[in-house]
């Protein structure tokens, strides 16, 4: 199938990339980011006009007791015909309401987040598994949460404005994990599209904005007392803090505003740091570990990236599987697997239970962690085995949780420590590799950002490991840094200047066979001459640098005349020594579609040949999504362009 399709030839030999500077200033009244995370979400927003202050959400609804974060869970009911009911704490707390038997229908959604990055072919048809089995196409459930953040950013919104706003005057940004590829950012602009927080017309209305990025630009306006050093010096751990004086240094620092303040340069924390220029962010979140390596830019502080985004499944969800398999070991797998399908919402209860108690655990902890279990758990145990949840405890060995008489079972200090330490040590592994990289050698500097990072277990862990060779720096209110970030993101985006690519892209093209140079499989004669097929012409290559505004340019010419339409299929590969997209390693990932205008009467008088055709495309891989523009030589018309990721 490769031969036909390499009907494209390239006019042009590859120009080099040409750079275009971006525009700055916001043409926006109002950035409204929305954090969608795995486990917890929010938004926060802030006017173009006052954009050194930043509002977070409202709390507007209940909470779990001690738990003082302004995210909400993200968790999703619809009801049993499939229509949105609730989002957050209310979905949670109507769904634990509900008769056990009424339970079965409802379809609860929760941590689906993590699914986008585990599909493999993720395309509009993906589909999601509610807690009772039931699916549902995950596209969907993604748009009636982004709808729901809609309504409520929106009120918030106009009731803080005084003047009337449009809807073009807000700008959305939307959060996504580095390691996420282009499919992924593609299905949450769909989303996005079908939620009605924009329309398809105006793209640029809405930003994707990567997860650790938005962490470094906020980290880089920090101010010392702003934040926690873990450093092992003299062997203790350090809060550095100095006190700031003045008015706006006490709102800043009252933790209880729902409104931040932010520097307008870059923060205080930068200029005591001798080789602070270049550092690392780890954004541990709830489903995925993100690791991306930042220099800024003097003198106008920008960002630029010094090594691809790496990272991968190891977020905070882990322990909670880890729990799940041990529930397993104890009382079976089939039990478990049986009481989530029959008792779905004391399921749920039961891993909000754990959760809950996950948050407090600590190393150096002397008791054990209790978590109690829901009466029907027990009940339904002792129906299912004919003996009590205390007899199979003993049956099974597990010498680290033991049972208290009220109910509940106590987790020992070594059974937390086994529940924590698989992922704990995925994510300290991820980042020694990467500290080993010839481009990150040297760099002293380690944010620990997202939810995760707030577990005292993660944190003595990864100052164990790394204290003595770079400083640990956690911010204050550590789980809201990326939804702060995401809201300076949106007001300038200009603000990373240089990205690397995280695969080499391009296109199968012709070129003329050499004999020797060329295996003789590739060889197709057209009209007379030898050509070469199945030749990967490429746009940019893995861990390139690529400057926002950079432009790689292409003219292609349609095969025929009169074709309405030129489909050029994208290639990419996560290593570069690739010369055909036969390679292995190499696959299709996607499609740039080009639409042909009828041509006006050129080439008319006297029945000569028409001339044939070209068509320039352009396209921009500095950015935090990929984007394709083109325009017909000829009659300098633009045409039509798209790219698309999600139709494979």
């Amino acid at each position: 199938t490769a031969r036909n399709e390499c009907s494209i030839t390239p006019l042009t030999p590859s120009p080099s990339p040409v750079t275009v500077r971006p525009r700055m200033a916001c043409p926006f009244l109002v950035v409204v980011a929305i954090d969608f995370g795995t486990t917890s979400s929010g938004y926060a927003f802030s006017f173009t006009q006052d954009s050194e202050a930043i509002h977070m959400m409202k709390r507007w609804e209940g909470g779990d007791p001690g738990v003082a974060n302004q995210k909400s869970p993200t968790c999703l009911l619809l009801t049993p015909d499939l229509r949105f009911h609730s989002f957050g704490f209310a979905a949670r707390d109507f769904y634990h309401d509900l008769d056990p038997e009424d339970a079965r229908h409802w379809l609860y959604f929760d941590k689906f987040k993590m699914k986008i990055h585990s599909t493999s072919d993720l395309t509009m048809e993906t589909e999601l598994e509610a807690v009772n089995g039931r699916r549902v196409r995950a596209i969907e459930v993604f748009a009636h949460a982004l709808r729901f953040f809609r309504e409520h950013a929106l009120k918030e919104v106009k009731d803080q404005s005084s003047s009337v706003l449009e809807g073009e005057e807000i700008r959305w940004v939307i959060t996504v994990p580095a390691v996420w590829r282009q499919p992924a950012k593609q299905f949450m602009r769909e989303a996005a599209y079908l939620a009605g927080l924009v329309s398809p017309d105006c793209p640029e209305q809405l930003l994707i904005a990567l997860e650790p990025e938005a962490a470094s630009i906020y980290c880089r306006k920090l101010r010392l007392h702003q934040v926690l050093d873990l450093s092992l010096r003299d062997g203790n751990m350090n809060s550095g803090r100095t006190r700031g004086g003045g008015g706006r240094a006490q709102l800043r620092r009252s933790r209880h505003s729902r409104t931040f303040l932010v520097e307008s340069g870059t923060g205080e924390l930068w200029s005591e740091l001798q080789t602070g220029d270049r550092y690392i962010v780890a954004d541990c979140g709830g489903g995925t570990v993100d690791l991306t390596v930042h220099q800024i830019e003097q003198p106008l502080g920008t960002l630029k990236e010094l090594y691809k985004a790496s990272g991968g499944p190891y977020g905070a969800v882990g322990v909670d599987l880890a729990f799940e398999a041990m529930l397993c070991q104890i009382f079976g797998e089939d039990f478990i697997q049986s009481f989530k399908a029959k008792r779905p919402a004391a399921w749920v209860d039961l891993t909000i239970a754990f959760e809950a108690r996950k948050r407090t655990a600590a190393p150096g902890r002397a008791n054990a962690l209790n978590i109690s279990l829901p009466f029907s758990f027990i009940d339904y145990y002792k129906r299912h085995r004919g003996q009590s949840v205390e007899a199979a405890l003993r049956r099974s060995n597990m010498n680290i949780v033991k049972w208290s008489s009220q109910g509940m079972l106590r987790l020992t200090q070594e059974a937390m420590n086994e529940l924590f330490q698989p992922t704990i040590n995925n994510i300290i592994k991820h980042i020694e590799e990467l500290m080993a990289k010839q481009e990150v050698h040297g760099v002293r500097f380690l944010f620990l950002v997202g939810g995760f990072a707030e577990s005292a277990m993660l944190q003595k862990a990864v100052q164990k490991a790394l204290g003595r060779t770079c400083r640990i720096i956690i911010p204050h209110d550590v789980g809201l840094t990326i939804l702060k970030g995401a809201v300076l993101f949106g007001l300038d985006p200009t603000v990373v200047r240089v990205r690397r690519c995280p695969l080499t892209y391009g296109v199968g093209v012709l070129n003329r066979f050499i004999e020797g140079r060329h295996p003789r499989d590739k060889l197709l004669i057209k009209d007379g001459r030898e050509w070469c097929t199945d030749i990967l012409d490429r746009f940019v290559s893995v861990d390139q640098s690529v400057a926002l505004g950079e432009v790689v340019k292409r003219s292609y010419t349609p095969a025929r005349l009169g074709q309405r339409k030129i489909i050029i299929n994208i290639y990419c590969s996560a290593t570069d020594d690739v010369t055909y997209i036969s390679d292995p390693g190499v696959r299709k990932c996607g499609t740039i579609t080009l639409d042909l205008p009828e041509p006006g009467a050129v080439g008319g008088a006297g029945g000569g040949v028409p001339e044939r055709r070209e068509i320039r495309a352009t396209m921009q891989f500095g950015d935090t999504e990929i984007k394709v523009t083109a325009v017909d030589v000829m009659s300098n018309h633009s045409v039509r362009a798209s790219i698309d990721f999600l139709s494979n």
